[in-house]
């Protein structure tokens, strides 16, 4: 699964882990995420991740 960048902040949100933070299990692709998830870091949008290669 492909891990994704958070543009503001620079947190990595990794599909392995999910963010148990905000109750997203492990295995959770980020296009599976809630549209109205945020970086649990800075609060940023999804729209403001970058997938990183």
């Amino acid at each position: 699964m492909e891990k994704w960048k958070c543009e503001v902040c620079g947190y990595i949100y990794d599909p392995e882990t999910g963010d148990p933070d905000g109750n997203i299990p492990p295995s959770t692709p980020f296009e599976k995420l809630p549209e109205d998830w945020v970086c649990p870091v800075c609060g940023a949008t999804k729209d403001q991740f970058e997938k990183v290669t």
